[in-house]
């Protein structure tokens, strides 16, 4: 049975025939100021949806009266920034990336440009700072697998490391030593043994002149008969303290028994080709950039030579 409603006698006002431990609730009318307010929403509310899109239907929404659409105003915003951008950008595409070092602000534009699309394209491998880490190429230092000057990074980004279906993408396959039995664990653990001693990253020990030869026989057609790498092959330098994977023998052990294949997309199908210049005049900037080759004339005279070096001209670190 509902509680009897009564009235509040010091204030007048009909309960709403609650009572908890003695206190009651008063049914207090809402200020007018309050209702008013509330009504001129739904009025205001009902406006909107007829004004912009707002009811959900079965495969899409209700247009709206004025045609505004927040995909709408971005497509607007973008198209005005793309207007004010593509003067620089036209200029860019226009220069040879091999010329963009001649006109300096160009330069600049086209390396503040790389650096937004580096944070959208690829911090995600290379880090926000482009250090890289185990297994991802620090792009600030001066180790580059197939060279660090500005085209050479250009056609890295544009064919991508080890991608299928492109005849112009970087190459370059480590045998798995142990894996395919090439060499056996003995051997391996002697040859990790020597490269870590001509990195100077352990003293020299008795498995140095067996690992030596094992190298010899085994590493030297790509990493040279020195260890020093060659550009040729995309076989890297194991002689300094740089290592892409890590330089314990734990980890040395790994990639000869196993190899590495590491890859990166080819940004050229992906991205446009001013976005690609752009990126590679930052990666350049980063510190460890090379200087353009500037003995090309015997190049061009030895077809052979030439075709060699567009082969090998790659800039993957």
């Amino acid at each position: 049975m509902a509680e009897k409603k009564r009235i509040d006698e010091p204030t007048g006002t009909e309960t709403v025939g609650h009572e908890w431990d003695g206190i009651e609730e008063l049914d207090t009318p809402m200020p007018r100021w309050w209702l008013f307010t509330f009504y001129a929403c739904i009025i205001w509310a009902i406006g909107y949806t007829v004004i912009y899109p707002a009811w959900p239907m079965i495969s899409d929404a209700t247009k709206g009266v004025s045609g505004w659409t927040s995909r709408g105003a971005l497509d607007a915003e973008m198209k005005a920034q793309a207007d004010r951008t593509a003067p620089i950008r036209n200029a860019i595409g226009a220069t040879p990336i091999e010329q963009l070092s001649n006109d300096p602000k160009l330069l600049q534009a086209a390396v503040e440009g790389g650096k937004a699309a580096f944070k959208v394209y690829c911090v995600q491998c290379h880090g926000s700072g482009a250090a890289g880490s185990k297994g991802y190429p620090n792009l600030n230092d001066d180790d580059w697998l197939w060279g660090g000057d500005i085209a050479t990074i250009h056609t890295t980004l544009v064919n991508g490391v080890r991608q299928p279906n492109n005849d112009l993408t970087r190459m370059s396959i480590m045998p798995a030593f142990g894996r395919d039995a090439i060499l056996q664990p003995g051997e391996i653990s002697d040859v990790a043994d020597y490269v870590r001693t001509v990195s100077h990253q352990q003293p020299v020990t008795g498995a140095r002149q067996r690992g030596a030869a094992v190298f010899a026989a085994n590493c030297a057609v790509c990493h040279g008969p020195d260890g020093k790498g060659m550009r040729a092959m995309g076989a890297p330098n194991l002689t300094d303290a740089i290592w892409l994977y890590g330089g314990d023998k734990a980890t040395i052990v790994q990639t000869v028994t196993n190899s590495r294949y590491g890859v990166m997309p080819a940004w050229g199908p992906r991205l446009d080709a001013v976005t690609v210049k752009m990126l590679a005049a930052y990666v350049h900037s980063l510190g460890g950039g090379e200087a353009l080759p500037t003995a090309t004339a015997p190049i061009d005279a030895n077809p052979a030579a030439a075709e060699n070096v567009q082969e090998a001209n790659v800039a993957s670190k």
